[in-house]
């Protein structure tokens, strides 16, 4: 079974994906395409460090100039932010990533964009899944990439200068000059080096690197940005004085900070500290979107400017939507990723660490005395989370529980509202809340809990494990 996740399709390597799911994948989207008679643009396809990333986006374009579809190929591993920004560019209809993002490294998969460089809706995803049920081996056809790239079909491309170009553009480059902070950077054996490298070093910043080999099993981490897997980073900002510290996941859309006393900056506190910054410092005004697990404090930040906060289910493609409809400021998740207004329409943490860099530049603050800053005017606002695992039986347990009785344990706080948008999300009267929604790629139940002590998220979530029985 090949199915679509909010993070695209993700699968472990040599169960199901393999090959010949890759191709069904990929003969699907050319179905799609030819019936759309969207195949002139072509489809614009890249690859991440992991495991057959670079086989099976070469497998990819034979399927395509097997179709007869143009397709142009990145030649170099690549930042997702990086192909979005060209299928945006360059009027592709469709576009490919080969990644599985942040998951374990036993996982590979198939992000898939659409017109505008985004990331395909339900709609198109389940347009996919519904082809690829009525395909079988026999229907995928194929061109060898060779002959193919021969014949012009496959186009190689390299369009890594306009990208780090462009991103220079909308950033205050000569304020960075001035400081010249000094970085360290940890691509968690992703893809992130060169981008930010010739991103920061463009603007004098002094830059090291760690973890930067090729090593498919990320060097045995979790490769997502957080306290724990950026512990190397953190002892380094520390004892060789560091600026900041830089942590990118896997293929480079989210981010980890590490500030200059070793602090790691929660993916919550980076959203507030540039939508802060964009609206009190740069006079940019509009409202922010985040998903329906991110931190409320961006909800006070708009509110104290007169603007609005944006709700929506997890997944970016709900917070792009959102943001082009409300032409908002800033839009992202507590995971750690985010894009601004009249960027790409996806996460991109190569910007979003180059926006964070100006922010301390031009306020001549660091991360820690601007985050002071936030919450001496908007108090105290304190995430805990969790990811747990379950059977089958154990899914089917929780979701009767959860979604079907929509029973909910006694809290010892009034509750305000339930939403059962995505998963099942309490609200209090007092401003926090708790969610427990199932991940969209992987097998886990994810419990986000936000209060305004650490003691009172901690209780709060308590109640709800003892109820779920995790």
């Amino acid at each position: 079974m090949i199915k679509f996740g909010t993070g695209g399709w993700r699968a472990i390597i040599g169960e199901d994906y393999i090959k010949d799911n890759v191709v069904l994948v990929a003969q699907a989207v050319a179905n799609m395409m030819i019936e759309e008679n969207v195949t002139e643009e072509g489809l614009v396809v890249g690859y991440d460090r992991r495991f057959l990333s670079d086989r099976s986006a070469m497998w990819v374009c034979e399927v395509m100039a097997g179709n007869g579809i143009p397709v142009q190929i990145i030649n170099k591993i690549s930042p997702t932010p990086l192909i979005m920004y060209y299928a945006k560019t360059h009027g592709n209809h469709y576009g490919m990533a080969i990644t599985a993002s942040h998951n374990p490294a036993e996982y590979n998969g198939i992000k898939i964009f659409t017109l505008g460089g985004r990331d395909a809706t339900e709609e198109v995803t389940g347009k996919v899944e519904a082809i690829i049920e009525k395909l079988s081996k026999e229907d995928v056809k194929v061109m060898e990439y060779d002959e193919a790239l021969a014949s012009g079909l496959v186009k190689e491309i390299n369009p890594f200068n306009d990208y780090i170009d462009t991103i220079l553009g909308m950033l205050n480059v000569s304020a960075i000059r001035e400081r010249g902070l000094k970085v360290l950077v940890d691509p968690m054996f992703g893809v992130s080096k060169n981008s930010l490298q010739a991103l920061l070093i463009s603007c004098r910043c002094e830059v090291d690197v760690i973890h930067d080999r090729h090593d498919t099993t990320f060097g045995g981490r979790l490769p997502s940005p957080s306290a724990v897997t950026l512990a190397r980073l953190t002892n380094m900002v520390v004892e060789k004085k560091y600026d900041i510290g830089i942590g990118t996941d896997g293929d480079a859309d989210r981010l980890g900070i590490i500030d200059e006393k070793g602090n790691f900056i929660h993916p919550n506190d980076i959203m507030a500290l540039l939508y802060y910054y964009l609206l009190k410092y740069k006079g940019w005004s509009g409202p922010v979107v985040r998903n329906i697990a991110t931190t409320h404090l961006l909800d006070a930040i708009a509110e104290k400017f007169g603007q609005k906060c944006y709700e929506v289910p997890v997944g970016f493609k709900h917070i792009s939507a959102k943001m082009e409809e409300t032409d908002a400021v800033i839009g992202g998740e507590s995971s750690g990723g985010l894009t601004i207004r009249g960027h790409i329409k996806g996460k991109d943490g190569i910007f979003a660490a180059g926006l964070l860099v100006e922010m301390m530049c031009v306020t001549g603050k660091r991360l820690a005395e601007m985050l002071d800053e936030i919450h001496e005017q908007f108090g105290d606002y304190v995430m805990i989370e969790g990811d747990y695992r379950f059977s089958h039986a154990k899914k089917d347990e929780l979701v009767e529980l959860l979604f079907t009785e929509r029973k909910l344990p006694t809290f010892n706080i009034p509750v305000a509202k339930v939403s059962y948008e995505d998963g099942c999300k309490v609200y209090f009267e007092n401003g926090g809340w708790i969610i427990a929604r199932f991940s969209g790629t992987e097998p886990l139940i994810r419990v986000f809990t936000e209060m305004s002590t650490k003691e009172e998220a901690e209780a709060i979530s308590q109640v709800m494990l003892e109820f779920l029985g995790l």
